[in-house]
């Protein structure tokens, strides 16, 4: 007589039990109908961006000046201005009178330059400085890099970072909190090892995230080439390629962090107070590179700073002022302290998990059981 119990499920071993939590992960996102609608929005908004700037770059707006007499050849000449000619002087007064231009340019015996500038109610410094004889300059170091382009690329930069890391960093937190408070958690350890569970999370969102900075990377480079700024591209482009890399294992850094921070509490109204430092190692990077984005010597720390590296290091690379060994060093620097605060994190969310109650303090967190 034989003794039947059934079919013998094998556990899943430890890359598919992950890819599963993972898969849960992405697919709960994916559902979300809030989270389409956010990235759609912010995608359209880089895009436009990028096509209305390159726009507007190739087809700057001039001042507006009427012109009389012999001051038309000259204010032409500059080619800075939109130039109205006028037969008299009262004539282009009263277009500037009726705010129809900003200046007026006028023949001046008197003044030595032989030219008079009429404006409604203030200096035109733009109109004066277009007009008047500038000594020459002698650049020692001269750089090719507009200032203006730095600090939007700095902008780019910053903001990406800073909007992605937060946006799943929380998604992470809020989710072991939710896991916690529902009690959904002790099915999934019963389920699954705690390790598994981590992992799964992490890898999830990194992908989500991951993907979206794809997506913004690949659209700002076809909208460089659709406004025929393929100069700029050729400029920006490694470094934006640099980035992708920082980001791709920085997030992992800080995702293990949002998921143990949280795992120290069980209810949503204290998460908050946990996942607050965190939360500034997303904040400071995007404040240091706003404010230095042209200070080598600040972008230098930052690149080797972990927490800040994804956008340091990639600002240094579109600057220039990296070596070509240095972006792969601080990626080794990036990827140890990702191993090392990962074991952490890991350590923390484990003994942290089944703690129900007040939140835990960290100290005991980090004790080995």
């Amino acid at each position: 007589m034989t003794n039947d119990t059934g079919p013998a499920y094998a556990t899943p071993g430890f890359l598919p039990a992950t890819w599963l939590v993972a898969e849960r992960e992405i697919m709960t996102k994916l559902r979300s109908k809030t989270f389409i609608i956010s990235t759609g929005v912010t995608l359209l908004l880089i895009l436009a961006s990028v096509v209305i700037g390159g726009l507007v770059g190739a087809n700057p707006s001039l001042t507006k000046v009427a012109a009389v007499g012999s001051a038309v050849a000259v204010a032409e000449e500059t080619g800075a201005f939109e130039v109205t000619e006028t037969s008299t002087v009262e004539e282009a007064r009263e277009l500037v009178r009726s705010e129809d231009v900003d200046a007026a340019i006028v023949p001046d015996g008197d003044n030595a330059t032989g030219l008079g500038v009429i404006a409604l109610d203030e200096t035109p410094s733009d109109v004066i400085g277009a007009l008047s004889v500038s000594p020459s300059v002698d650049l020692i170091a001269p750089s090719d890099i507009n200032p203006g382009l730095v600090y939007l690329v700095a902008l780019g930069f910053g903001l990406v970072f800073f909007m992605s890391a937060l946006t799943f960093g929380m998604t992470i937190a809020q989710s072991v909190v939710e896991e916690k408070q529902t009690r959904i958690v002790e099915i999934l350890m019963s389920t699954v090892p705690v390790r598994v569970l981590l992992a799964g999370k992490i890898l999830g969102n990194s992908v989500l995230a991951f993907g979206q900075i794809l997506l913004i990377s690949g659209l700002s480079g076809i909208g460089l080439l659709a406004t025929g700024q393929n100069i700029l591209l050729a400029d920006v482009g490694p470094a934006i390629a640099w980035f992708a890399i920082f980001f791709a294992f920085g997030f992992v850094l800080l995702a293990a962090l949002f998921a143990a921070t949280a795992a120290l509490v069980s209810r949503q109204e204290d998460m908050g107070s946990v996942t607050t430092p965190v939360m500034m190692l997303v904040m400071i990077p995007y404040f240091l590179v706003i404010f230095f984005n042209d200070n080598a010597f600040v972008l230098a720390i930052m690149s080797y700073v972990p927490f800040s590296a994804p956008v340091g290091m990639p600002m240094r690379v579109f600057l220039g002022t990296a070596e070509w060994w240095e972006p792969l060093l601080s990626l080794v620097v990036l990827l140890a302290s990702t191993v090392f605060f990962t074991a952490v994190g890991s350590r923390i969310y484990a003994n942290g998990l089944l703690k129900m109650g007040s939140p835990m303090k960290l100290r005991e967190a980090l004790k080995t059981k």
